[in-house]
């Protein structure tokens, strides 16, 4: 599984939030639009996980995920924040990138390889960097694909 099987071109988003809660709602939002799956549930399953622990991984990244009723295949979006938000991150810094990651209920090892897949391109500062800097989503996708 490479990043560019769950980050298609359509699913990098700008974001504006004032707070972890009103983030969590807005990318519930947009996947609940793109997924044709109720924004509720989406969100539940999100704030569930959230419940266990931040998906605050540091350098300014979240990586919110969790398992969804009704979804068939790992889903997910790359946000860039206008304004970094507070989000317990385990360095304490606010957030300004992030990736959710969405996969089937009974996902088992493709959740896991969904999840890692991405995060080994955004542990990365230099492509958290680029990213942050890119002009547009076309070239933070040509960066997903490199080394895919």
């Amino acid at each position: 599984m490479t990043p560019s099987d769950i980050i298609l071109p359509r699913s990098i988003i700008a974001l504006s939030a004032r707070s972890k809660g009103a983030l969590l709602q807005a990318l519930a939002r947009t996947a609940a639009e793109r997924l044709a799956l109720p924004q509720a549930a989406i969100l539940d399953a999100l704030i569930r996980r959230e419940a266990l622990g931040s998906t605050g991984v540091g350098g300014g990244v979240a990586m919110p995920h969790a398992p969804v009723p009704g979804l068939e295949k790992p889903f997910g979006l790359l946000a860039r924040l206008e304004r970094p938000v507070a989000y317990e991150a385990i360095d304490g810094r606010p957030v300004d990138l992030v990736c959710l990651v969405l996969t089937p209920e009974n996902g088992g090892k493709g959740r896991i390889d969904a999840l890692a897949c991405i995060a080994r391109r955004l542990r990365s500062p230099e492509a958290c960097d680029r990213i942050r800097g890119a002009a547009s989503s076309e070239d933070i996708y040509a960066m997903l694909l490199e080394g895919s």
